[in-house]
């Protein structure tokens, strides 16, 4: 029978970029992680040896915990968490199951370091349309599930960056901003790796709304006009920005699973 301790590769890697997928947390130790550091999308590092820690958030959620080769780091930690209350699985063959597979992996030193409780936090300029949308979107599809986003006035972007430690992004002077013709959707998609084909298709839908140039896709006057209602319906940026993410999932399915299917 499956087991039902234990996740594999190709399972996991159908979650990855949905609402539900689950928490990921890697517990590599110091010399595996660093002759490769980097993360399987969406995971955060986790110290074993710290397992008296709190589990607080990782009530109610699903996590998934991955050591070099899913033996006894993953599967003691994991059985600890179940222990905890905490529906926890280990990844078959671990880290390097994974890689083998040939499966995304975001380079470690790409994100931004977390707070106190875990969370990479950004900022940005306030009255989001499409950019500031998508890619909280994809920060909380691939990066970080718990990420928090800062909405504040434009002129002061920079200043709330240092004062608070958070990334900024979509803003001049930023490292995620725009680069030529590239939006900083398609900056985030190319430095974080996120070599997925339904990625590249949404971000093209994505430039051609956000830059205008409507005719890039068929899909882009439609997202552009969904934007700007999804902006007059909301005075309050996070709402708006809970509201629209499942807009983006939903383009992110089509663009993942359905391009070739038409209603009938």
């Amino acid at each position: 029978m499956p087991s039902t301790t234990e996740i594999t590769v190709s399972q996991l890697s159908r979650l990855i970029g949905l609402p539900q997928a689950p928490i990921i947390l890697d517990v590599r130790d110091h010399e595996e992680f660093a002759a490769d550091p980097r993360l399987i999308p969406g995971a955060q590092r986790y110290d074993p040896e710290e397992n008296t820690c709190s589990t607080t958030r990782l009530e109610r959620q699903s996590a998934i915990v991955v050591c070099q080769h899913g033996l006894h780091l993953s599967q003691g930690l994991s059985a600890w968490l179940r222990h905890r209350g905490v529906a926890a699985q280990t990844l078959e063959g671990g880290f390097a199951a994974w890689r083998t597979g040939g499966h995304l992996l975001i380079p470690a030193d790409k994100v931004p370091a977390r707070d106190a409780q875990g969370r990479t936090v950004w900022v940005t300029r306030a009255r989001p349309k499409i950019v500031r949308i998508a890619c909280p979107w994809l920060i909380r599809r691939f990066i970080d599930r718990e990420a928090v986003f800062l909405f504040v006035a434009p002129s002061e972007v920079m200043a709330v960056s240092k004062q608070f430690t958070a990334t900024p992004f979509d803003v001049r002077g930023a490292f995620w901003d725009d680069r030529g013709e590239r939006c900083t959707f398609d900056v985030m998609v190319e430095e974080f790796a996120l070599g997925l084909d339904a990625l590249a298709r949404l971000a093209v839908i994505v430039r051609g709304a956000d830059t205008g140039q409507l005719d890039l896709t068929p899909q882009s006057p439609g997202l552009l006009a969904a934007s700007l209602g999804y902006s007059r319906m909301y005075r309050d940026d996070l709402a708006q920005l809970e509201a629209a993410m499942p807009l983006y999932d939903a383009f992110y399915r089509w663009c993942r699973d359905a391009v070739n299917e038409t209603h009938a």
